[in-house]
């Protein structure tokens, strides 16, 4: 471990010396001192020494940035985000690879970009779910302004869970129609039933009855929705909700359909209440067709054996 840090140390010492200027030298050798910071920061990263390597590499990007290498920049930056990342130091982690995703969208490398973000919202997602639906928000812009609809989609998909988990409603209800919209362009329609589905959940959760029934609506403009068992399984939880019925809204919500989609919906339609009810659909409840036919069941069996 010494010797790795030794061996770091002497490469620090020549970048140092690359960057100076003299009478006979005017300009610093930035390419040959950036080489040698990266040097540094992998001795270093191998003898434990996370806090100096982090600053290597830092000085790494530095060297590239004043080169107008935007793209080996943004790699050191990314770099020293890794190290913070280990020392448990996340939103500076994630400030790091923020500035190196700039650079690489500078440098025309927007694909770059966006998968470094993606990777930042999922550190952030233990910690601030907010900033992690921000960045999930960012890399899906970046993919949209490239046409890359599908890894936009995915991305605004995160963003629309977490926003769900945070039950900030509003903000999930556009995120769901931005989503489904991507789905419909794409013509991945089974996908668009399903961000219908929860889109009802919830607009339901917002007590917004009339924007649920329009998510359906409008849901019936794409192709195969009005035959499918989606379809179906929304009408029923429609008519449930408005009648505020019990049996027919736990019947819907726990059934395979919705119980099978990703956790934070499968959560939300196992909590929806009809209007004025309890938890979990604890509403009113009608009375079945097999109860209000028992009291004539039993007037009959009085009388089954005949008089005698």
């Amino acid at each position: 471990m010494a010797q790795k840090i030794s061996e770091a140390h002497e490469h620090i010492a020549k970048a140092e010396k690359y960057l100076k200027t003299s009478f006979m030298k005017w300009k610093p050798d930035y390419d040959s001192a950036a080489s040698e910071y990266a040097k540094a920061a992998v001795a270093f990263k191998n003898a434990k020494q996370l806090e100096q390597a982090k600053d290597a590499y830092l000085q790494e990007a530095e060297a590239h940035a004043n080169n107008r290498s935007l793209f080996h920049a943004a790699k050191a930056f990314e770099q020293a985000g890794m190290m913070l990342k280990d020392l448990q130091r996340m939103p500076e982690a994630v400030q790091y690879i923020e500035k190196a995703s700039v650079m690489y969208v500078e440098n025309g490398t927007p694909d770059t970009a966006a998968m470094a973000l993606d990777r930042a919202g999922k550190l952030m997602e233990p910690l601030d779910l907010s900033k992690a639906v921000h960045l999930y928000q960012q890399a899906a812009a970046v993919f949209e302004n490239e046409e890359r609809l599908r890894q936009a989609a995915e991305l605004i998909g995160k963003a629309s869970r977490l926003l769900v988990r945070q039950q900030k409603f509003d903000e999930a209800a556009a995120s769901l129609q931005k989503e489904k919209s991507m789905y419909k362009e794409m013509e991945n329609y089974p996908t668009c039933y399903k961000k219908c589905i929860a889109q009802v959940l919830v607009q339901l959760h917002r007590a917004d009855y009339v924007a649920a029934q329009k998510c359906v609506r409008e849901s019936y403009s794409i192709p195969g929705f009005s035959g499918s068992e989606d379809c179906a399984a929304l009408e029923d939880l429609l008519q449930a909700y408005d009648e505020q019925d019990e049996e027919q809204l736990l019947r819907v919500c726990r059934s395979p359909l919705v119980t099978y989609m990703d956790n934070d919906y499968a959560k939300l339609a196992i909590s929806l209440k009809v209007p004025g009810g309890g938890g979990g659909g604890g509403g009113k409840k009608k009375p079945s067709a097999s109860a209000s036919a028992q009291p004539q069941e039993e007037e009959d069996d009085e009388y089954a054996g005949g008089l005698c």
